[in-house]
């Protein structure tokens, strides 16, 4: 008969699997993505990271040193709400997520240019890939309203 502890793990371990089960896999990375960022990278970048190394971009332009701890706040918020966004399929991710990844294709397009040394065809394939995810999130917005009919 198993004890008090391993019940908890086991309950534990079924409310994770049936929580995976609401998106799909890609979701599922993108919101581990998310927490990643959320709460081990951008605490480090923000508390850790020396100012003279700091570095943030949007839409393609890099902020360094006190504009990009500055910046990072945002990108902390950002992951944040992602985070608890995706994991409980908040009607409010839509249309949010889509249009900050269409935000994150084209600065990957224009941090390409500037900064990346790469010329117009591998901006473009970069961009694309970052533009298919955006597609992706708009389209899956049926999956967000269905997780509020259930009151995730």
């Amino acid at each position: 008969m198993p004890n008090q502890d391993e019940t908890a793990i086991s309950g534990a371990i079924n409310t994770l699997r049936a929580k995976l089960k609401l998106r799909p896999i890609w979701m599922n990375g993108l919101m581990l993505f998310c927490v990643y960022m959320a709460v081990i990278y951008v605490p480090w970048d923000i508390f850790l990271k020396p100012v003279a190394e700091d570095q943030e971009v949007w839409f393609g332009y890099m902020f360094t040193g006190w504009a990009a701890k500055a910046t990072a706040v945002l990108h902390w918020f950002v992951y944040a709400a992602g985070s608890i966004g995706f994991w409980k399929m908040r009607p409010w991710m839509f249309p949010w997520a889509s249009l900050y990844v269409v935000q994150i294709s084209i600065g990957m397009f224009v941090w390409s240019l500037l900064y990346g040394g790469g010329g117009i065809a591998s901006s473009l394939i970069i961009s694309l890939v970052f533009m298919a995810l955006a597609i992706a999130l708009w389209r899956a917005r049926g999956l967000f309203e269905k997780s509020n009919q259930l009151n995730l």
